[in-house]
């Protein structure tokens, strides 16, 4: 398992991953009106931002939209094998932002590089669906999965969660939340870049300004948005770095080395296997928040992919 950069050190963000994060910040400028947005307004800027990055990629041997408990799901399958091993993904967006069209390409490059069913969830979001909203229905959404699995085509005894930034956060909750409650665990935990806890580390000091992805004030802000009030913030599945983490699927940490994140998903990882569990924790040296969604443009990125895809093959397979 890599350790944390130290506190002095700066990361050199790779090349590729650079002009995918200005491509990014140049759409938000070019698209975000003058003055304070909407909930809404941010919304569609973020939709169209990130348009270019869902586009092209795998093509799926069926793509289906379907409703899940009031909820807009996606399915990819990338080849018509009856059964498939299947990955309910959760899209990152500060609990705010985001949506299965925004993260549809790296749905559908987990498809097919891990020959898996991946299954998107458009869940409430914040601040209009305040915690534990969006985390009931990922919870509810698994159980509704598996009793649905025979026509979805997908096999109940081989299911994964993943999801990036929030998506990661809820993603662990959601797992801590089943084991908790008797829920059956799932098989697996994809976990990129995620948002573990509001507080503020080193790695924040670090890489909380631009040309970075990722604001400590963007951030805070996600956080203040996702509870009611700050007290909830201590609630571990708000903050499930600080929960009892033992008896948890294997976990797969994607760790992007120039993030303010880093230092909370190396913690992460850290105590996973203290408690117990199987981690593969991978720091990708250059790699900023959100650098998946550069597959298109960074090798580093599809370097990170294939790790995932062969862990998932693996783990999957058991």
């Amino acid at each position: 398992m890599s350790e944390p950069i130290s506190a002095e050190g700066l990361c050199q963000i790779d090349p590729e991953i650079g002009a995918f994060v200005d491509s990014i910040n140049a759409g938000y400028a070019k698209f975000s009106p003058d003055g304070e947005m909407t909930i809404a307004e941010r919304r569609a800027v973020a939709e169209r931002v990130r348009e270019p990055w869902r586009s092209g990629g795998p093509v799926m041997a069926e793509t289906r939209n379907f409703e899940l408990n009031g909820l807009r799901m996606r399915l990819h399958r990338p080849s018509n094998e009856s059964t498939l091993a299947a990955m309910l993904y959760i899209h990152g967006g500060g609990w705010a932002l985001f949506s299965v069209d925004t993260h549809d390409r790296l749905m559908r490059e987990y498809a097919q590089r891990a020959g898996i069913a991946v299954i998107g969830i458009d869940y409430s979001l914040a601040p209009e669906a305040k915690f534990p909203v969006a985390l009931n229905e990922i919870v509810a959404a698994v159980e509704a999965l598996r009793a649905q699995a025979d026509g979805l085509g997908v096999d109940s005894a081989r299911m994964a969660i993943g999801g990036d930034s929030a998506g990661a956060n809820l993603t662990v909750a959601a797992c801590l939340k089943m084991r908790d409650i008797g829920v059956a665990p799932v098989q697996a935990m994809v976990l990129n870049y995620g948002a573990y806890a509001p507080e503020h580390k080193p790695s924040y000091l670090r890489f909380g300004e631009p040309p970075h992805c990722l604001t400590a004030d963007e951030m805070d802000a996600f956080w203040h948005d996702y509870v009611d009030d700050s007290s909830q913030l201590s609630n571990t599945l708000v903050a499930p770095l600080h929960a009892q983490l033992h008896d948890l699927p294997p976990a797969f940490l994607a760790i992007a080395e120039c993030d303010i994140l880093a230092d909370c998903n190396h913690e992460l990882a850290q105590k996973l296997t203290a408690a117990g569990n199987a981690v593969e924790a991978i720091e990708y040296k250059g790699a900023t928040h959100s650098f998946l969604e550069a597959m298109s443009v960074a090798a580093l990125a599809r370097k990170a992919l294939d790790d995932q895809a062969a862990w998932l093959r693996k783990v999957l397979a058991q």
